[in-house]
Formats: structure tokens, sequence, C-alpha cells
């Protein structure tokens, strides 16, 4: 293995791909901590870092997900979730507008028309999400007194601009990687704002385990050997689930011409397991920031010094309780949204008809199925079957930080790095 990394550094093309990859990445952490003028790092810092709200999560949550940094409120806070959620939009549109699916079907050219388009839904999408984060630095008191006393209107000019221009430069940057670097831009940039996090998690687990001061939950040997054997196990069970693959047979029809026989091979047609990747967590947590933002307002205005006077009351409380992450009904609807997800992914995402189609064209058929209707009835089922598997893998890798979390003790920060969208995505960066 180190022979062929070193070989890799011998090929002059390849080389110059990952030192470009490598610059760009490295533009990329420079910009990281660059921050918004106005607001006042330190506060914005220890907000986010020590809360717990459903604000605070969104803010965490964001900052796995899109490699931003909302806890220093740089001009890459927004990261790339305004470009993302562009391109899932424009996802889901193929789907259900006739003009977009010919769009794609024409090809290269399609697609490069579409990809167009969602760059310029980035831009509305990354102005309506830096106006909403500048208004809750606003009111939470996150802006600098002073500046804002002096530069009112520039401060909200400039975090615009800012927020926006750092978003749509991550795209250019993405892009540039995508050309002419190695790999997927976007997800090499997702991946570095993840591993990025990892040192301070060291320093953490390292001040932990000494007793230092301003440290909480303690990390005992015993903790720390369980949470390396639980890391490695469930990176290969990451691995594994998204590499796993369903393969069905498929046998090409012969044709004669001539005096020859052409055709009659047999091939695999293979489904993913985990068709739907990393979007159903995706989805299903940041569904689960509202119900539980939600569910608190109502128990306040049903209880509002905690001490409920009628049965609705008591209910609401109830439920203000219980929608915390690693409580019992937040799991249980958690792991619901989750299977939810997986397969309306599956189905927006996985064309049946189309693929039996396909084969028909082609000349090929599924031993002991007619092409047509009854192929399409049979990916279908197959299809359906190996996303209750793949859901409920997802439900685990979701499921397991809050529950290391609330079981054990564990700082959540320590927990993310065994689950959740983070590790699915270093994964599944890692292995293209």
């Amino acid at each position: 293995m180190f022979k062929t990394f070193v070989n890799i550094f011998r090929i002059p093309e390849l080389r110059n791909k990952i030192l470009f990859t490598l610059f760009m990445l490295m533009i990329y952490r420079i910009g990281y901590h660059v921050p918004i003028p106005g607001a006042d790092q330190q506060k914005m810092h220890d907000k986010v870092n020590k809360s717990d709200g459903a604000g605070d999560r969104i803010a965490n949550y964001i900052a796995v997900f899109a490699g931003g940094s909302l806890s220093q409120s740089t001009i890459f806070g927004l990261g790339i979730m305004p470009y993302i959620s562009a391109s899932i939009i424009f996802q889901l549109l193929v789907t259900v507008v006739p003009a977009l699916e010919k769009l794609q079907k024409e090809g290269e050219t399609g697609r490069k028309k579409i990809q167009e388009w969602t760059r310029y839904a980035a831009v509305p999408l990354c102005l309506i999400q830096s106006f909403i984060w500048l208004g809750t630095m606003k009111a939470s008191g996150l802006v600098q007194a002073k500046f804002y006393a002096v530069h009112p209107i520039g401060f909200w000019i400039m975090g615009l601009c800012c927020l926006t221009a750092g978003c749509l430069f991550l795209m250019w940057l993405g892009e540039q990687i995508d050309e002419y670097g190695l790999g997927n831009g976007i997800s090499l940039i997702i991946m570095a704002g993840i591993v990025s996090r990892l040192p301070s998690i060291v320093i953490l687990i390292r001040q932990q385990m000494s007793g230092s001061e301003g440290t909480s939950g303690g990390m005992s040997p015993g903790k720390l050997i369980f949470l390396m054997c639980s890391f490695a196990f469930i990176v290969a069970g990451s691995i594994l689930i998204t590499q796993a693959q369903r393969r069905i047979p498929i046998q090409q029809a012969k044709h004669t011409r001539g005096r020859r026989i052409y055709g009659g091979q047999k091939q695999y047609l293979p489904l993913r397991v985990n068709h739907g990747g990393v979007m159903p967590i995706i989805f299903a947590q940041s569904l689960m920031l509202f119900p539980s933002l939600l569910v608190a307002k109502f128990a306040s205005w049903s209880a509002p010094d905690g001490k409920a006077t009628s049965a609705v009351g008591h209910f609401m409380v109830y439920l203000a309780s219980e929608f915390k992450p690693g409580m019992f009904v937040y799991v249980m609807f958690e792991i619901a949204v989750i299977y939810f997800f997986a397969y309306f992914w599956t189905t927006v995402q996985f064309q049946p008809k189309e693929m039996s189609n396909n084969l028909r064209d082609y000349g090929s058929f599924i031993p002991g199925l007619r092409p047509g209707p009854r192929t399409a009835d049979y990916l279908e089922k197959v299809m359906m079957r190996i996303t209750y598997v793949g859901g409920a893998f997802l439900c685990l890798i979701a499921v397991i930080p809050t529950a290391l979390s609330t079981m054990l003790k564990i700082d959540m920060q320590i927990a993310q790095f065994l689950g959740g969208t983070g590790l699915l995505i270093v994964v599944g960066v890692a292995l293209d």
C-alpha cells in the first residue's frame, strides 16, 4: 500500500490534481476563520457551544453538514447549505416537472443547464438564510453594540454580502476541484469541515481524562477504550453498508447475424442497499429540530411557571421533556421519520418502469420475468425490501450518538463522531 501511495506522486497529472485539491482546501480553511464585521466572536462561541436549545442545535447541525462556522460567525458561516438546498429542490422538481425531466434526458447539455439554474437558485437562498441568521444574531445580543450603534445599516449590508459571497465562493471552489482537482469538490469541502473538528475532540477527551477545569462528564480509560472500539466497528459497518449491493442477474438476448450468434451474456444489475445515501438522515434531523421547539413553546404557554393546572398542560409538559435528544419518544419519532424519508427518497430517485424499459430496449431481461410491467413490479418489490434494511442502518447510525451521550454521560461533541450525518459523509467521500 505504501508503494502504491508513493507511485501516485510519480505520475505528473495525478500529482498536480492532488496538490491543486489540497491548495483549494487550504484556501477554504483560511476563509473559515475570517469573521463577519460587527459580530461578537466570544459571545457567539460561548452561546453555541454551551447552550442546548433548538436554535443552537440548528447552528451546530449546519456547521457539521455544510462545512460552515456559525459558531464563529465567519464569512463561510453558511457553508454550502444554500447550494445543497437548491440541488435537492431541483432533484425533486426533475421528477415532477415534465420539462425538467425532458431536459435531463438530453444528456450532458441538459444537466449543465439544470446545474446553471441551480447556481442561480442558490443566490436568493443565500440572501434569505443570511437575513435570518443576522436577525437571530441581533436578537440574541451577539452583535457588538458600539459597531451596530454607529453602522446599523452597514452591519446588515456587509453581513448579507459577506455570507452570500462566502457561499458562492465555496461553490466556485467546489467546481474548480471538480474540473482540475481530484474527487467531488462539494463533498470534499464538507468532509474537510467535519475532519477539522477532530483535533478539538482529541483535546477535549484529553482534558476530560486529566480532569481539567471547565470540562464535564469525565472520561475514564474504560470509556475511552469503548469509544475507540465502537468507532472502528461503526466505520467498518458504514463502509460495508455503503458498498452493499443486491445484484439481480440479467440475461442478454441472443441475436443471429449470418452464421454468427451474438449476445447471450450474463450480467448483473446492482441495486444499492442504502440507495438514499445520507439524504434521509439529513431530512429527518432537519425536521426533528422543529417539533422540540414547538412543543417547548406550547408547554411554556400551558404552564408558564412550569406547573400545569390542566390535563393539556400536563401533556404538553410531558411532551416537552420527552422531545429532547436521547429521550424515548424523541428517538422513536426520529426513527419513524428516517424510515419515511428513506422510502420517499428511494421512490423519487428509483424509477423501475424506466429501468425496465431500458432493459427491454437493450435486448436484456431478468430470467423468469417478461420485459415490461412484470420486470418493473419485481424491481420495485426488491427495492422496497432492501430499503427496509438500509433504513434500519440509517436509524442505527442516527441514534448511536445521542444514545451514547445519554447512557454513558459522554459529551455530545465526542459522541457525534460515532455516527450521524458526518460519519456517513466522511466514509462516502473517503471511499470515492
